[in-house]
């Protein structure tokens, strides 16, 4: 099979590059400065593509998305955190009304963030946001330029997904930092609910659910365990195998160092695996001991 793959340089496109070529898939890359044969030109700002990037592609997956905790969320940063996501739909789905060519499937990243904060409520896929914020509204526009894909009769898969752990990047390399000078940090109280996945069972996921003729609609990207913040901290310490002292990070110093973007590590998200597990998905990875295990083994 062909994939082109949107956002395939990053810390979960890298890996799931890696992994679909390792399954004999044909990787095709979009990127702002193309450097090999297989990788094609697009520009989010004017709005093209490279339409020979959809010649004989059988799926897409869309990982684009500048990072959301990567600077201080201001006015002009806001507007480029939304429009990262939602133009690389809009370019796609226009390629592919221009081309007539339409692949098999599209899967699109999404994220836990269209929650809210849920505090300790289980959610769903059908459950609504709790609440409002910058990251609710970001999620759903998000989704919705999934959906100008879908509505090109192409069976689409919006995976909402959750911290995912892995040395190489991601939440864990940031949380890592204070452990180089022996401290564990959490934040607040430390009793956030953490949804995490290991990089290799998002990676796995999104070739399982392009695999899958049947699966479409929402899923959300989450193992099946989710741990409270402190608790997460206090594997990582035990995974590493190295002492540390367990301190927290008063919230209000996160809101005042943070601004709006403290959100995005002090909400609560315990959410729920149970849907893509009843379509099938297997994961290597549920309980979060085992999966630091194999990151720092």
């Amino acid at each position: 099979m062909t994939t082109l793959l949107a956002g395939g340089t990053g810390f979960i496109g890298a890996r799931l590059t890696e992994m679909l070529r390792q399954q004999g898939h044909t990787v095709r890359l979009l990127s702002r400065q193309p450097k090999g044969p297989d990788q094609f030109a697009w520009d989010l700002n004017a709005g093209t593509m490279d339409e020979r990037a959809l010649q004989g592609v059988d799926y897409l997956i869309n990982l684009t998305g500048a990072g959301i905790a990567d600077k201080r969320w201001t006015t002009a940063r806001k507007k480029e955190l939304i429009e990262s996501r939602t133009k690389s739909a809009q370019v796609l789905a226009e390629a592919i009304r221009k081309s007539g060519r339409r692949p098999k499937a599209l899967v699109s990243a999404a994220a836990i963030g269209y929650y809210g904060n849920s505090g300790e409520k289980e959610m769903l896929e059908s459950d609504l946001p709790v609440g409002n914020g910058f990251m609710v509204d970001c999620c759903e526009r998000w989704e919705q330029a999934a959906d100008e894909i879908a509505q090109l009769s192409i069976r689409t898969v919006k995976l909402r997904i959750g911290i995912v752990l892995g040395k190489e990047g991601g939440a864990l390399r940031e949380m890592l930092k204070p452990f180089l000078f022996g401290i564990g940090a959490y934040f607040g109280n430390g009793q956030a609910w953490y949804s995490w996945i290991h990089r290799d069972d998002i990676c796995r996921m999104m070739i399982w659910a392009l695999e899958q003729d049947e699966v479409e609609g929402v899923f959300n990207a989450v193992a099946p365990n989710p741990v409270r913040n402190k608790t997460l901290v206090q594997a990582i310490a035990r995974a590493r195998k190295k002492p540390a002292i367990l301190m927290p990070v008063p919230a209000f110093a996160l809101k005042i160092a943070l601004g709006e973007m403290s959100a995005t590590i002090l909400n609560s998200n315990r959410v729920s695996s149970e849907k893509v597990e009843q379509a099938g998905f297997t994961f290597l990875y549920p309980g979060v001991n085992e999966a630091l295990e194999a990151i720092f083994t």
